[in-house]
């Protein structure tokens, strides 16, 4: 074998093993900091879950005061609602709702949206939602005030309600 390749392979050798050897010699040692970013993380990580669960806590007690205050159930009053409106009205009618007649009404019993209540908690956007799904003769609905009508025949008051539907242009 040629003298010439070995000189360069035990030098290439040599140099391999010089600069792994340099190279322990001078690197930075932060494995002591570990220990403490670890122990961070940790603590961060138990303070983030104390954050989670106040937040759940608060947020249970929001749904439950919430609840409470929305919870007040109104009487329907028959004999006020065909005194103001000169006609009988039967409960968690929403015909009475300017804008919806008896088809549409059906439309949003498909729905699951049945009582005056339900209406008023139902969001305009759902209400066009329902009337979209339904096909072009529904479309050009208006439900922008359905929600708010629906909300004041649930409360009784029907002396507003029809005020604003005198207002009112075909829901509009």
């Amino acid at each position: 074998m040629n003298t010439c390749i070995l000189i360069h392979l035990g030098v290439g050798v040599l140099s391999a093993i010089f600069g792994y050897l340099l190279g322990r010699l001078f690197r930075k040692r932060d494995c002591g900091n570990c220990d403490e970013w670890q122990k961070k993380i940790i603590d961060l990580e138990k303070e983030l879950s104390a954050c989670k669960d106040k937040n759940s806590a608060l947020y249970k007690r929001s749904l439950a005061a919430n609840t409470a205050t929305t919870s007040t159930a109104y009487a329907f009053d028959s004999v006020l609602a065909k005194s103001i409106f000169g006609k009988n009205i039967k409960e968690n009618d929403l015909t009475i709702v300017e804008g919806i007649g008896p088809k549409i009404q059906e439309l949003l019993h498909k729905n699951n949206i049945k009582t005056w209540k339900s209406l008023s908690n139902c969001s305009v956007q759902k209400c066009q939602s329902i009337l979209d799904d339904a096909g072009e003769a529904y479309r050009i609905h208006n439900p922008g005030t359905w929600p708010k009508q629906a909300r004041m025949a649930y409360e009784g008051k029907w002396e507003k309600l029809l005020k604003w539907q005198e207002e009112l242009d075909g829901g509009r």
